[in-house]
């Protein structure tokens, strides 16, 4: 076992539960990650690994098909680039800047963003379809004058199971230093050009694409002033009873160099929120009294993304954090976990905030701004990546099983499940998955078949069990946590 003190001489580097293969080609990526100590490392003593792994097989990731390896192909970073700078030619794109100039304002980057996914639209037979849904804001927080807030969505209907939608979002609008200084030049190139540059390639990509469930694209206004946007999309899935069964926002995610030069080119971070606030009350102290605070909706969401886009084809590390944002921040993410839905942020590993919410100028020999020159546009389309194997992977899998049950009204040393069917042509089976008390990820899976209910030789009072159902192509779904039924 790994003393303490060893532990506290490792190198100061964040801790990344890397996938990938042994016999994978060496790349910057693997480099890197190899260079970090794993849990099963640091923490190889004989308590790590109980209880016994003896039920079911050790989980191993969901590697991309073909057709997945064909999209991350095609992510391409020059598109990426061509993007992000085109956004921050608009001068500012702030919430309450011009609306009809043809060529600076949020008006002109609107209809801009709209021509482009009208034009990606063009080439999906009818399959995708272009909306600018927005309502007029009244005075309020950040919001000096009534103004239209304006959304940019690209649909792209699935196939199979329409019904079923997962949003990815970047936010169109930009700031400077005054939040409230419509006027003054806030180029917004990394916050947040970069997320809806990738919300824009993967539409791209995809387009020609026939995924089973609904896919949507979206760029939306007012995240600066507060969430605006976001909330009124989640709001208008929310009163039509759309079945959102996950949402991502890529929010700041064009550089990975720190304010001191760190850097960190193969890592996105990942944010999911813990304990749902939508939660009654009775059903939050339940999950604390059965140890269910790791694993909310939106924690089941992240450990899914880690299972499909942490490997070689994207080459990056996807390390999950435990809470909703980061400090004194927010994002587009939380008016849909208001909603109900799960979601989850994507955002650089270390942020510069001279390159953030500024005024552009150079003060004591240093630029300040958030400019287009310091975006990595390679690192950018890492990242586009990730959310491309997780949205399609997302789309392609049955919906997670619902109504998941633990049997508690009895004293046993087996753990029984129950689930509802799900009712589609997706669902080959299901299976189990688990993993020990203190394991942050799924360690452990079990075939189940195409059944809906379920005996496991293991206590469910010394392991985390959760459902999943899987489908004829291998694609598997996010698991569903059980609760005492």
């Amino acid at each position: 076992m790994l003393g303490l003190s060893a532990i506290l001489l490792l190198p100061l580097l964040p801790l990344v539960l890397t996938r990938a293969s042994h016999s994978a080609p060496i790349t910057p990526w693997a480099l890197h990650a190899r260079q970090i100590p794993t849990s099963s490392e640091i923490f190889s003593c004989p308590a790590a690994s109980w209880p016994p792994a003896s039920i079911g097989s050790l989980l191993t990731p969901q590697a991309p098909d073909v057709e997945l390896q064909t999209i991350l192909s095609e992510v391409d970073p020059k598109r990426i680039e061509a993007i992000i700078t085109k956004l921050a030619s608009f001068g500012t794109r702030h919430t309450l800047s011009n609306q009809t100039d043809a060529t600076r304002g949020i008006g002109a980057a609107r209809n801009w963003i709209e021509e482009q996914m009208r034009s990606f639209a063009a080439a999906s037979n009818g399959q995708m379809q272009v909306t600018v849904p927005s309502y007029v804001q009244g005075v309020a927080d950040r919001i000096l004058f009534p103004v239209r807030i304006s959304n940019v969505v690209a649909t792209l209907k699935g196939s199979v199971d329409p019904g079923r939608y997962y949003v990815i979002s970047g936010h169109y609008d930009s700031r400077c230093s005054d939040p409230n200084d419509y006027l003054s030049d806030a180029p917004g190139a990394d916050d947040d050009a970069s997320g809806v540059a990738i919300a824009m390639e993967l539409a791209r990509i995809m387009a020609t694409r026939r995924p089973a469930a609904t896919i949507v694209f979206a760029a939306v206004a007012g995240e600066e002033q507060g969430l605006y946007g976001s909330r009124f999309l989640a709001q208008t899935y929310q009163n039509a009873s759309v079945n959102v069964q996950g949402m991502f926002t890529n929010d700041i995610v064009g550089s990975s160099t720190a304010d001191d030069g760190t850097k960190d080119p193969y890592t996105i971070r990942l944010f999911g929120q813990g304990i749902p606030t939508t939660e009654s009350a009775a059903r939050s102290r339940q999950r604390g009294l059965i140890g269910g605070e790791n694993d909310s909706p939106a924690r089941e969401l992240a450990r899914f993304v880690v299972g499909v886009a942490e490997n070689e084809y994207t080459q990056m590390n996807i390390p999950i954090i435990y809470r909703l944002d980061r400090f004194l921040r927010g994002g587009d993410h939380r008016p849909f976990l208001e909603a109900g839905y799960a979601a989850c942020r994507f955002t650089e590993p270390n942020e510069d905030y001279a390159h953030q919410h500024q005024d552009v100028r150079v003060e004591n020999g240093r630029q300040y701004g958030d400019l287009i020159d310091f975006v990595d546009f390679d690192y950018v389309a890492r990242v586009g990546k990730v959310s491309a194997a997780a949205m399609w992977s997302l789309a392609n899998a049955p919906m997670s099983p619902q109504n998941v049950t633990v049997n508690t009204t009895l004293l046993s040393n087996d753990s029984q499940f129950t689930w509802l069917a799900n009712n589609d042509t997706l669902t080959a089976g299901y299976e189990a998955l688990w993993r020990p008390t203190d394991a942050p990820l799924w360690t452990h899976v079990v075939p189940l078949g195409k059944v809906k209910t379920a005996t496991i030789n293991l206590s469910k009072d010394n392991a985390i069990f959760g459902i999943r159902a899987v489908g004829k192509d291998g694609y598997a779904s996010p698991a569903a946590f059980p609760f005492p039924g």
